[in-house]
C-alpha cells in the first residue's frame, strides 16, 4: 500500500483529497503546522472509517517539512501522490507598489523552497517505486499576476516554473508534476470548485497523467 501525503492539510479541500484518495486504497498522510489541527481533522476522517496520520511542519521550516515527509514515508508506506497545496498567508498578498525586497522572503521560501525541500524528500521513495505523482494546487495569480497581491504572484509563478520542470525532467521515470488552477474561491456551492470536484479532478489527474497544467474551470477573457 503507497501513501498519499497532502502539505496543507484543512477541513475543506484537504478533508476531500484525503477522503478521495483514501477511496483509492492509499493510506493518508496530513500534514500542517498545528498538531491539535490535525488530530482534529484525522478524527474527522476516522468518523468515516478513514485511518489518516497527521505530522505537524511547517512549509517556511524545511527540515520540519523534510522529517515529516520522511516519517509519514517511514511509517505509513512509500509516498507515491504529493499534494502541495497550503493556503498563503494574507501578509503575502500586498500591492506591488508597498512590496519591498524582504517581502518576497517569505511568500517564496513558501512557494518555491517548500516545494523543492517536499520534492526532494519523496522522489527517492518514488524512483524506487518506479511511479509517482506530485499535484501542485495554485491561485489565479500563478498563470495571470495580479498587481494587489505581488508576492504570491511572484512566488506561484516562481513555483510553475518549477513545476513545469519537473514535469519535464521526470516523464521518462514515469513521475507525473502537474499543475491545478483554481481560478476562485472553493466554496462548497461551487460546480467545478468544490472540495470534493477539486479532489475529483486532482485524483483524475493522478490517474490520467495528461498534461502538465490543469484549470477547475473555463478562466473568463
Amino acid at each position: 500500500m503507497t501513501t498519499f501525503a497532502l502539505i496543507g492539510a484543512g477541513p475543506g479541500l484537504g478533508l476531500a483529497t484525503a477522503r478521495r484518495f483514501a477511496t483509492a486504497g492509499h493510506t493518508v498522510a496530513l500534514i500542517a503546522r498545528d498538531p491539535r489541527h490535525l488530530d482534529s481533522l484525522t478524527a474527522e476522517l476516522a468518523r468515516d472509517g478513514i485511518k489518516a496520520r497527521g505530522f505537524a511542519a511547517d512549509v517556511l521550516d524545511t527540515e520540519s517539512l523534510d522529517a515529516a515527509l520522511n516519517a509519514a514515508g517511514t511509517s505509513l508506506g512509500p509516498i507515491e501522490i504529493l499534494q502541495y497545496s497550503p493556503v498563503p498567508r494574507a501578509d503575502f498578498m500586498k500591492p506591488v507598489l508597498d512590496t519591498g525586497a524582504d517581502d518576497l522572503d517569505a511568500p517564496l521560501a513558501f512557494s518555491v523552497r517548500g516545494p523543492v525541500t517536499a520534492v526532494n524528500a519523496v522522489l527517492p521513495g518514488m524512483r524506487e517505486l518506479g511511479r509517482g505523482t506530485l499535484l501542485f494546487v495554485n491561485g489565479l495569480s500563478a498563470v495571470r499576476p495580479n498587481p494587489k497581491v505581488a508576492g504570491t504572484s511572484i512566488a506561484f509563478a516562481a513555483e510553475s516554473a518549477y513545476a513545469r520542470m519537473l514535469h519535464d525532467a521526470l516523464a521518462p521515470k514515469n513521475i507525473h508534476a502537474a499543475q491545478l488552477i483554481v481560478p476562485g474561491a472553493i466554496r462548497p456551492d461551487a460546480e467545478h470548485s468544490s472540495p470534493e470536484a477539486l479532489a475529483q479532478r486532482l485524483y483524475d489527474i493522478h490517474r490520467e497523467r495528461d498534461g502538465f497544467r490543469h484549470y477547475s474551470e473555463p478562466l473568463a477573457d
